[in-house]
């Protein structure tokens, strides 16, 4: 089903997260009508992620041996000295520039600082988010204080990139936990200290996925979460407070007699009204856009969304769910929240139905780790490697560039409303995260979208061959919520899964 009576979803993000939503004292509800801004919905508008950049710190580690005749004075590695050791720096700083300005998420890269002992290690303090440490010598006192001074850190040795690190050589488990990445029988939860998986040898674009999901990491503990109608999760009652508890989110339960309010003042306005119905007029006109329902539902669509869009302003959030949406919300809004949800994932918030926290978390990192919107839909039985993806609330920029085809039709179950059915790509692949219940244990999988057929299920649906061991998804159906996002973003999401401490289980490489 689509959005049961008790379903919830999902809505969250820290106040900084939110640079250009901004908050207000007075509720919309309590303000004289005075019309929405004329830009608050633009399809035109870049898509944009609401998220606070990652403040990297790049430490260089090195050390000036003195020579000894007759003896061994040096240790390996191509920087020896300071002007070495200065040379290194800069190539360090462009290598990060670069980087940096190639990410498709935002990143803060201090100067690299440059230090040849433990003592200068333990001084070093700033407000930094991440550490890439490069360490081209040294002693193992100072790579350990160097280790000390950051919970997320990246370590980056050069083989062939530059000149020769002796850490290339000396790295170890005597300083370093084991891996987290890769069993197929799953990953356990990271323990204390910096892993072998947080070493990159030369390559930049892996360090760039490892600052991808750190990035993500940044942006999803301690979330925004605005839960209109409550909370609840799909066979786990508990999920919401563990989703609390372990990842520090702040959910914001707004009440329907709240909506309720809202809702009649913004039905009532003639202005409000009237900036919908061009709205509804510019999206019906977006290509590929097939309207098959009344069109009333989607102005009415287009007035919730300004109402959605009120409530995030008014709690400086970016993430948002609602609750028993396939039923309390219909008579006052008259329409359905699919249409509305699809709106607001598509300029770049998050934006769920059902209120689900087994899922919701899962669905808020992807879509920090992707940079793109994400599909919360219902997963069905896998058969000779495919599976059907299917709900009423999947958004259309799926890219975060443009928009795929789509009908609005109604909504599946109440045939009532406004609801996408969207066409994606055949051969686009994405990935999936399927956590279980709220164990903290999440599967993680590829596949590949082969069609868009139109069964009588939720209407937006799409065939998907999995990629990998499918069989092995027999052991994990349990008739719950998965989200997908475009693209393979399997590592970036493992690495992501260790630093907050979820076991993670991969089918596909």
């Amino acid at each position: 089903m689509c959005c049961e009576m008790e379903r919830r979803t999902f809505l969250g993000m820290t106040t900084g997260m939110v640079a250009g939503i901004g908050t207000t004292l007075i509720p919309a509800h309590q303000r004289p009508p005075a019309g929405w801004e004329p830009g608050l919905w633009d399809p035109q508008r870049p898509f944009a992620v609401r998220s606070i950049p990652l403040r990297i710190l790049p430490v260089l580690m090195y050390r000036v041996p003195e020579r000894r005749e007759s003896a061994s004075w040096k240790s390996w590695g191509g920087v020896q000295t300071h002007e070495a050791a200065s040379a290194e720096a800069e190539r360090i700083s462009l290598e990060l520039k670069t980087l940096a300005s190639g990410a498709e998420f935002p990143l803060s890269i201090l100067p690299v600082a440059r230090l040849t002992s433990a003592e200068e290690a333990e001084r070093l303090r700033g407000p930094y988010d991440a550490v890439v440490l490069f360490p081209a010598t040294g002693s193992g006192d100072t790579l350990r204080a160097c280790l000390a001074l950051s919970e997320n850190m990246v370590i980056f040795v050069r083989h062939r990139s530059g000149p020769a690190y002796y850490w290339y050589e000396a790295l170890s488990t005597r300083y370093l936990q084991p891996r987290r990445l890769g069993s197929a029988k799953g990953v356990p939860a990271q323990s204390a200290g910096v892993s072998v998986d947080d070493v990159v040898v030369d390559d930049m674009s892996e360090l760039a996925g490892r600052l991808r999901a750190l990035y993500a990491v940044r942006n999803f503990l301690g979330s925004r979460v605005i839960a209109l109608g409550g909370t609840w999760g799909k066979y786990a009652a508990e999920a919401p407070e563990k989703a609390k508890q372990k990842f520090n989110l702040e959910i914001i339960d707004v009440s329907y007699d709240d909506l309720g309010k809202r809702t009649r003042s913004v039905w009532n306005d003639a202005g409000l009204v009237s900036q919908a119905e061009q709205w509804t007029s510019r999206y019906t006109a977006l290509p590929g856009t097939r309207l098959e329902t009344d069109r009333k539902f989607v102005v009415n669509a287009f007035l919730l969304y300004g109402v959605f869009k009120e409530l995030l302003k008014e709690h400086g959030a970016s993430i948002f769910t609602i609750n028993r949406c396939m039923g309390t919300i219909l008579p006052m809004a008259q329409t359905t929240a699919c249409l509305t949800l699809s709106l607001l994932n598509d300029e770049g918030l998050v934006a769920f139905c059902e209120s689900d926290f087994v899922i919701i978390p899962a669905g808020i990192l992807l879509h920090y780790v992707a940079g793109k919107p994400v599909f919360l839909h219902n997963s069905t039985f896998p058969h000779k490697a495919v599976v059907t993806c299917a709900h009423c609330t999947s958004p259309r920029r799926m890219d975060g560039a443009h928009y795929e085809p789509a009908r609005v039709l109604t909504h599946y179950e109440s045939e009532y409303g406004a609801a996408p059915k969207v066409e994606m790509p055949i051969g686009q692949e994405v990935t999936f995260i399927n956590p279980e219940y709220a164990t903290g244990r999440w599967v993680g999988m590829r596949g590949t979208v082969e069609g868009n057929p139109f069964y009588d299920i939720c209407r937006s649906q799409q065939d998907v061959r999995i990629q990998g061991d499918w069989k092995r998804l027999l052991d994990e159906v349990r008739d719950s919520h998965w989200v997908m996002a475009y693209g393979n973003w399997l590592l970036e999401a493992a690495y992501a899964a260790g630093r907050i401490g979820i076991e993670w289980d991969a089918i596909s490489d």
